[in-house]
């Protein structure tokens, strides 16, 4: 009977669970786009208000996902579960769908060689085979502790490495380091692979576990080791406190204004519009925006820093699964809607830097240099869960340039290619941003 009791109980849970889930990842218009942050920091989000859009301005849906995801299934002659909604379904119904669970579940417990077994890392992973089932690597469960850093970076602070990271691969990838960070004082660049940490092999481990192992006290030494193309090396770093950079700014020689953002936090857009009122004043003959290993952050942010510098239209299209549609538009009022423009993007300019430059580039407002984008072009939803259980991350959405474009795992081409070298590195010399000054020059005269 006790069995019984425990067994209805967790039913319930899980059930909440998934209700929790459906119903964020269906009431999703008002959620932020992703950041992949940096090391001890992962994807930050909140809710929204969505603009409201007239339908004419809505996009078709892509065919190629609704025709996969609307085609009938196919007969078959092996038996499959039945899929249920849990918001239809009955009580009933949803505990004899979760009869294979419950039954792997007893065995575990009364055949499994190591007694006692851990009933939370259980469920932990039950959550987390869930999301994983679903196939998109955005889409995750956190534990609390996890959740909690992940929401400490754009509070400004936190103690590692300083850099963006993805940590939904076989290795956790560096996205960008954050200017002036230990990171990036020991040369880690974007693409970089954490492979090893202190001398032990991290292939097969989770990265938010190696996450864990980069993470330290400040003044502590951490050694990575990093796979760069076919190169393998070993890099030691000392950890520090990390204040997380948003904008600087300056004017450079032949009076052209210089903003380069490296966040979309909180306080992004109050500090850029300080700057460009501070740029403005001394009446500079252009501006570059350099969006280079801006890993992203807050979509409201992202729109507002998009409207700085387009006067009007639609900056960005979010595509629900259902075909549904959503236009955002350029808020009034920017500072710098009519100074010539040049964005820097890299292949560390991921998320909300992609929805600035992506409208920039369609609007014909400005042209890009650098290296193709990073690519990550979908919103999720973050929920924490009931009782501080962690947290998960749901792809609610995918959005959409102004010109209808999905960037997602291809980035945005910009209209010149210029790379950077190792050896621009390592000599510190900058061919992008004199690129950009180049074609800054030529737009001007």
């Amino acid at each position: 009977m006790e069995n019984k009791s425990v067994r209805t109980c967790l039913t319930v849970g899980i059930s909440i669970i998934i209700l929790i889930v459906v119903f964020f990842a269906g009431a999703g218009t008002g959620y932020f786009v992703p950041r992949l942050l940096g090391i001890g920091n992962t994807t930050v989000s909140g809710p929204i208000e969505c603009p409201p859009c007239p339908e004419e301005s809505f996009l078709p849906a892509d065919p190629e996902t609704q025709t996969e995801s609307e085609t009938p299934a196919q007969p078959t002659d092996t038996p499959q579960f039945i899929a249920v909604d849990p918001q239809e379904s009955t009580p009933q119904e949803l505990e004899d769908l979760f009869d294979p669970f419950w039954e792997t579940w007893s065995i575990v417990h009364d055949e499994f060689v190591d007694q006692p077994v851990d009933d939370l890392a259980l469920m932990r992973g039950a959550i987390e085979g869930m999301l994983g089932a679903l196939g998109d690597q955005h889409t995750s469960y956190m534990s609390p502790e996890e959740f909690t850093q992940a929401n400490e970076s754009l509070e400004g602070e936190y103690e590692g490495i300083g850099a963006w990271v993805d940590i939904t691969g076989d290795f956790v990838q560096i996205i960008s380091p954050m200017r002036n960070s230990p990171a990036a004082e020991a040369g880690l660049q974007p693409n970089d692979q954490v492979i090893g940490v202190d001398g032990e092999d991290m292939t097969g481990i989770p990265g938010d576990l190696v996450l864990q192992r980069i993470l330290g006290p400040a003044g502590s030494d951490v050694t990575l080791t990093i796979k760069r193309g076919e190169e393998i090396f070993d890099v030691s770093i000392t950890r520090a406190a990390i204040v997380v950079p948003t904008v600087e700014y300056e004017l450079l020689e032949k009076n052209i204004a210089y903003v380069a953002l490296a966040t979309y936090g909180d306080n992004t857009t109050e500090q850029l519009q300080e700057a460009l009122v501070d740029l403005l004043k001394q009446n500079p003959d252009g501006l570059i925006l350099d969006l280079r290993n801006n890993g992203g952050g807050y979509l409201t942010t992202a729109i507002e820093v998009v409207s700085e510098f387009i006067r009007e239209g639609v900056v960005m299209y979010e595509q629900y699964g259902d075909g549904q549609t959503y236009a955002y538009e350029a808020i009034p009022g920017g500072l710098a809607t009519k100074i010539p423009l040049v964005v820097l993007v890299n292949e560390g300019t991921a998320s909300a830097s992609e929805i600035t430059a992506g409208a920039i580039q369609d609007l014909e407002r400005g042209v890009l240099v650098g290296v193709t984008t990073y690519g990550k072009g979908s919103v999720q939803s973050w929920i924490e869960l009931k009782d501080n259980a962690g947290g998960v991350r749901v792809t609610i959405a995918r959005w959409l340039t102004p010109d209808g474009r999905q960037i997602s795992e291809e980035g945005l081409t910009p209209e010149y290619i210029v790379e950077m070298t190792e050896e621009d590195y390592v000599n510190g010399d900058d061919p992008q941003l004199e690129k950009a000054i180049e074609v800054l020059q030529d737009m001007v005269q």
